[in-house]
């Protein structure tokens, strides 16, 4: 059987253990693994927008020496004249090696895989579900800096409640001995579906500037204006948290401040320079673990080949 990547939980410890060494050392020495997906295609199905995860899939694929395959703008694919995704990928099967795919709905990477039968597929993000390749660049800075994934207090700050890359990150640690905080306003709020699912301890609040102090890991979030009924309603949220450099300086000096990116008005540009500021190195360490990804389930569809 292929092996996907869907969730965070697809994997099991000694699977991201051995993912993590891989993308230190394609990190440290990427020649060496410049041609070892010579002859491979990777197929990019993004169904909404995307900058940082789509071209890291891309350079990802073309540093490991294999060429990608774009949907395109899907107002000028099939799907214009009403093909399921069902169908695209069922076509797309044939003929790449592998696949990265976004959509803007939940659950349809899902309800989707089985329909594969030669390349395996990694979810690039499903609506506000999740977005498990983000959460492999967010482990990778957080254990490259604070040497591990466990016995942490982990901020998570802005709009917890579509944010799809802090669920993901979220039902990762959460398997670890962790603390949260989730700094939210009310609307805002972590989903109850994940807080019941909650292992470690946590607390919810709504003031950043109170909890930074106590914090190792602050992961902020923009509104997430695409996922909300009206253009209206997300107005209410926009400049709900600001993390400029008074806010940050309550924080220790060991902390590590993390963004999936895009940011919008939610952290200043002032801080950047700081080097708790890690969102660039993160978007970077995104691409080594990509790579990483795409080398372990190709090498494990070629097991299951033989």
């Amino acid at each position: 059987m292929l092996k996907h990547f869907i969730e965070p939980d697809d994997m099991t410890e000694r699977e991201y253990d051995d993912l993590f060494r891989l993308a230190q050392a394609i990190a440290s020495d990427p020649g060496e693994y410049a041609h070892v997906c010579d002859g491979k295609i990777l197929a990019s199905l993004f169904f909404e927008p995307s900058t940082r995860t789509r071209m890291s899939f891309d350079a990802a694929m073309y540093r490991l020496g294999g060429q990608v395959l774009h949907l395109g703008d899907v107002k000028v694919s099939s799907m214009a004249k009403g093909e399921t995704v069902r169908d695209t990928l069922h076509i797309v099967d044939q003929y790449a090696d592998i696949c990265a795919m976004r959509h803007p709905h939940a659950y349809t990477q899902h309800k989707a895989v089985d329909v594969l039968k030669n390349m395996p597929l990694i979810n690039a993000g499903d609506g506000d579900h999740a977005h498990p390749t983000q959460t492999l660049a967010d482990i990778f800075t957080i254990r490259k800096h604070k040497g591990a994934w466990s016995g942490l207090k982990i901020g998570f700050c802005g709009d917890l409640r579509y944010g799809r890359a802090v669920h993901s990150l979220f039902q990762f640690l959460n398997h670890y001995d962790n603390e949260f905080v989730f700094i939210s306003p009310e609307g805002l709020n972590m989903p109850e579906e994940y807080l019941d699912t909650a292992r470690c301890p946590y607390e919810e609040v709504d003031n950043l500037k109170a909890v930074i102090g106590d914090l190792d890991v602050l992961y902020m979030t923009r509104v997430q204006k695409e996922r909300f009924i009206s253009e209206d309603e997300a107005k209410r949220y926009e400049g709900s948290y600001l993390l400029n450099a008074e806010v940050l300086n309550a924080g220790s000096d060991d902390l590590i401040v993390l963004h999936p990116l895009p940011r919008v008005d939610e952290i200043d540009a002032e801080i950047d320079s700081d080097p708790r500021a890690l969102y660039f190195e993160q978007a970077q360490n995104g691409m080594y673990m990509r790579m990483a990804l795409i080398l372990t389930l190709l090498e494990a569809k070629n097991e299951g080949n033989q």
